[in-house]
């Protein structure tokens, strides 16, 4: 990417922000935080985010929940949570509400980065395809509408 990806890193452990923050950039990204549910909401609302890592057990809320109450972009922001308490269910849960990628606390560095790195491949493939659909249409309705 030519731009720096922008990643919201939604947790309530300071320790785990500052640790997160402080790789994330080190990798290159621009990094925002939020320590609660309904601040991450607010960010995603006002902020455009290409990822974000989100932790599962929020003071207000479960992070399955805000999987699907986040404003989501174009394209599609990419949800990774991230949790201290693994379990089928969650696992489960948050697939099913469209989390993109799960992983376990702690969570193993490379793995994190290998993961960011390819879902964001992948979110500039898909913007590119779109961007393309998008020229096509035009072009084509522009050539409808120039027939007499």
């Amino acid at each position: 990417m030519s731009e720096k990806a922008r990643i919201l890193v939604v947790d309530d452990d300071e320790n785990v922000l500052t640790t997160l923050i402080t790789l994330l950039e080190g990798a290159g990204y621009q990094v925002d935080a939020a320590k609660t549910g309904e601040e991450a909401i607010r960010k995603s609302e006002t902020n455009f985010y290409n990822l974000a890592l989100l932790d599962i057990r929020l003071p207000d809320m479960e992070g399955t929940e805000l999987l699907t109450r986040m404003k989501d972009t174009i394209p599609k922001m990419i949800k990774i949570i991230v949790t201290g308490y693994p379990s089928l269910k969650n696992a489960v849960d948050a697939v099913n509400r469209g989390a993109d990628g799960y992983l376990i606390k702690p969570v193993n560095v490379d793995e994190l980065l290998s993961k960011i790195k390819d879902h964001l491949k992948k979110q500039q493939e898909a913007r590119r395809y779109a961007e393309e659909k998008v020229g096509e249409y035009i072009e084509s309705r522009a050539r409808e509408l120039e027939k007499p």
